[in-house]
């Protein structure tokens, strides 16, 4: 068989151990500029002609390189209705909604955004407005999204550790955010809390809060997708919880895979580019899987990824801050107690993974960073054969970003 590496693939063979493929059923595509059209024309709440005066100064976050998303498709789409409600292409900013990630290079935004390109620019998070709090913790958000009459977002509603789903409001409050609420809701605090959880979006206490900061910023219309294996499934547009809920249920139903309890003694885990660009990214996959609603592995099972890791452990803020927790600590117990006392925001991602090594091994195989890999407590290995030990019983998830397990007797 094969997975996914970086833009390419790579040949897995396992002949000494039982193995099976955790694949969600086949979903239909759809065309994504046919349905964001047809969204837009039906959205949740006021249109978008509804909500913009022809003077109004716009601004549209989208996501950056770090999600799966065909932004130019979408921005296209908002751009031709803005066009439509007299707003002149000199009144809309684009915003790259890099939350701690690294800057996109100019390059990388030509070839995610195509012609509009000359529209965008990356956030920066030290040059924010406070524009109310939320539990306390001032909401911050870019200066350009701040200033604007009209805030429009696009992006993606996928599986997310945290929110349960993606998308929403999430990629403005948190993509051109500030590190106030990244640090509260990324924090130990947040994260330990019931209904914070993989695929969980109401009653979840993360989701909540980025819903009520959006309401601050006053997210005033959201485009966003969400896609199964064969590609994009669904498109949804308007009021940011509406389209979220929408969404998430489309891809609770396209996504889910159910498994016995702890079953396996390995899982493989798909992971491929752009999230295999560095590990802070790739191990997703790791946590994904044993942090779920399900988690397929028993006890001390071990959890395998390939990852080409171009980009090591990451070049952004939050990827450092990831990488000096975890490059410092020497276990992943005394770790985690540490950082039940608190950190910078990025490091959350340390947090998580720690959770998942305290009763799990962690392999990257056939990555560029080995040395890396070996020093944030995981193990690194030539390939995945030489990862998993003969006569195992082995689960491969091809993509296991967007696979959500759930217990064979319940129900999604």
């Amino acid at each position: 068989m094969k997975l996914p590496l970086g833009n390419d693939s790579v040949a897995v063979s396992l002949p000494d151990c039982t193995v099976t493929v955790a694949q969600p059923a086949v979903t239909e595509p759809i065309d994504v500029h046919t349905a964001a059209t047809t969204a837009l024309e039906a959205p949740h709440g006021p249109s978008l002609a509804d909500r913009v005066d022809p003077d109004d100064e716009v601004a549209i976050v989208v996501t950056d390189g770090t999600r799966t998303v065909p932004d130019d498709v979408l921005l296209a789409v908002l751009l031709e209705e803005l066009a439509d409600c007299g707003i002149a292409r000199e009144q809309i900013m684009v915003v790259i909604g890099l939350g701690l990630h690294r800057p996109m290079t100019d390059d990388e935004i030509e070839r995610m955004l195509g012609p509009h390109a000359d529209l965008a620019r990356n956030h920066d998070p030290k040059r924010t407005v406070e524009v109310g709090t939320v539990d306390g913790c001032p909401v911050k958000i870019g200066r350009p999204v701040a200033e604007a009459d009209v805030v429009c977002s696009t992006g993606v509603v996928e599986p997310h550790q945290y929110a349960g789903f993606s998308g929403g409001a999430k990629t403005v409050v948190i993509g051109a955010g500030g590190e106030s609420l990244i640090g509260y809701t990324h924090g130990p605090d947040v994260l330990a809390r019931d209904g914070v959880r993989l695929g969980r979006v109401d009653g979840n206490p993360f989701r909540e809060v980025l819903d009520r900061a959006g309401d601050l910023v006053d997210v005033d219309f959201c485009l966003n997708l969400t896609h199964g294996p064969t590609g994009v499934i669904g498109v949804s547009a308007g009021d940011h919880r509406a389209v979220v809920s929408e969404l998430a249920a489309t891809a609770r139903d396209a996504l889910a895979v159910s498994l016995e309890d702890g079953e396996f003694d390995a899982v493989v885990c798909g992971v491929g580019a752009p999230k295999d660009a560095n590990l802070y990214q790739a191990s997703r996959a790791a946590t994904y899987v044993a942090l779920g609603d399900h988690n397929p592995l028993r006890r001390g099972g071990r959890l395998v990824v390939p990852a080409a890791l171009p980009e090591g452990a990451g070049e952004g803020t939050g990827e450092r801050r990831f990488y000096r927790q975890l490059a410092r600590a020497p276990d992943p117990d005394s770790l985690y107690k540490r950082l039940l006392e608190g950190y910078e925001p990025g490091a959350q991602r340390a947090f998580v993974l720690t959770r998942v090594l305290r009763d799990h091994e962690v392999f990257v195989t056939n990555s560029e960073a080995p040395g890396v890999v070996e020093e944030c407590l995981m193990t690194a290995a030539d390939d995945v054969g030489s990862a998993v030990e003969p006569g195992s019983n082995v689960l491969v998830v091809p993509d296991a970003l967007n696979t959500l397990f759930v217990r064979r007797t319940s129900r999604i």
